[in-house]
């Protein structure tokens, strides 16, 4: 029997339980994801302390493969330096070298990733941190990436607006007038302190967005915006025990950084393994 044709007032009552049908079976997916977000822990100060010592740990146990994974670290921020004083950019040699740390979680990744397989009693090797590309994961790790790489950018935009208000815009003459200028004078003063507090709100954001989005996208199939979420939660619910880790790793970066950014090749698998740790116990 030929079906009956619908009144316009009939369709479209139809097609609006069909919309109202089609936003509940949403609502109601969105809320069973809220449900299986992963829980967020208070941990203390003797949390950084073990999650350390077990970054220390996992640095010990395949030291050279690490020394080999992260020697890049160093010398890509020593080329850096290089090209600021090559291309006449000397003002931004310093938010060059110390902005690279916005991108160190995305650095340290694959060294979450040894520590992952490393805690799952599996013989590691450097090649392991490149197992990252073969993540199930791998393309939102690339956004994240992406992102913080942005901000990067963002802050040497930044930096560079600074110093064009306070020293600039001309460049210095040299190294020496650059520092007199910068270490002797009025405009020198606003720009160290505006600096600091500018990028001081950058570090707060990466530390915000990716304290543990990294590690949480290698062990669970969860949506980019989960990890993001989860890592601002974390932030939430300790926000002393998140700052003092934030300024363990600013003064690690700034120790490592000593001399001609070598320690680096130190600390930075230390607090790379340490962030897998950190993400263990605060995530459950």
């Amino acid at each position: 029997m030929a079906s009956r044709s619908r009144s316009p007032i009939e369709w479209i009552w139809e097609e609006l339980k069909f919309a109202a049908g089609t936003v509940e079976s949403a609502a109601t997916i969105d809320a069973g994801r809220r449900a299986r977000a992963p829980m967020v822990r208070r941990i203390g100060l003797s949390d950084l302390r073990a999650a350390l010592a077990a970054g220390f740990a996992d640095f010990t146990s395949c030291r050279s493969d690490v020394l080999f994974l992260c020697a890049f670290y160093p010398v890509a921020g020593l080329v850096l330096g290089r090209l600021a004083f090559g291309y006449n950019v000397l003002p931004l040699v310093f938010p060059l070298v110390a902005g690279f740390a916005l991108v160190g979680p995305l650095v340290a990744v694959g060294l979450n990733e040894m520590s992952r397989r490393r805690e799952a009693g599996r013989h590691v090797t450097w090649v392991d941190a490149f197992g990252v590309a073969r993540s199930h994961a791998f393309g939102k790790i690339v956004m994240l990436g992406l992102l913080l790489v942005t901000i990067y950018l963002l802050w040497l935009v930044a930096a560079g607006l600074l110093y064009n208000v306070t020293l600039g815009p001309k460049p210095p003459a040299s190294l020496g007038v650059f520092a007199h200028e910068l270490l002797h004078t009025n405009a020198g003063l606003a720009l160290i302190l505006a600096g600091v507090g500018v990028g001081f709100l950058f570090a707060l954001l990466v530390l915000a967005i990716s304290v543990v989005s990294f590690p949480l996208l290698l062990d669970r199939d969860v949506r980019l915006e989960t990890a993001i979420t989860t890592s601002v939660r974390t932030i939430a619910e300790n926000p002393m025990t998140m700052a003092a880790w934030g300024i363990v790793v600013a003064a690690g970066l700034v120790i490592g950084s000593i001399p001609l950014l070598l320690g680096l090749v130190v600390v930075l698998p230390v607090l790379g393994h340490a962030t897998w740790h950190l993400y263990r116990r605060v995530v459950s």
